[in-house]
């Protein structure tokens, strides 16, 4: 059964996982006509393959680390921190350790 998307004006809970990191799923939080936010979750070793999204994003790390590779360049991010990327930035993530994270991505190009 697929989890309901978030409506309007009605909190959804974002706090890390923790011990149940390991039993969760990547899931869509709400999408809107010029806005997704997606709960990423990552076990370690595991990556999202390089890609690309039309309008900016960013990628708030909320437990573990994840590295963000743009071309030869590579970032960690650990728990608490948030990466900007613009618009169409060619990307690749991996988990170095098991990790979730919030992608807010704006669905319109420049």
């Amino acid at each position: 059964m697929a989890l309901p998307h978030a409506q309007p004006g009605v909190p959804v809970e974002v706090q890390p996982h923790g011990v149940l990191l390991g039993s969760q799923k990547t899931c869509a939080l709400f999408k809107s006509e010029a806005l997704e936010v997606i709960r990423l979750v990552l076990m370690a070793g595991k990556r999202l393959p390089a890609h690309q999204t039309p309008g900016e994003m960013t990628i708030q790390c909320l437990e573990g680390r994840l590295i963000v590779s743009v071309g030869d360049k590579r970032q960690t991010l650990s728990a608490g921190q948030l990466l900007f990327l613009p618009a169409r930035t060619m990307h690749e993530v991996e988990a170095e350790l098991d990790s979730s994270a919030l992608l807010t991505i704006a669905l319109h190009g420049h």
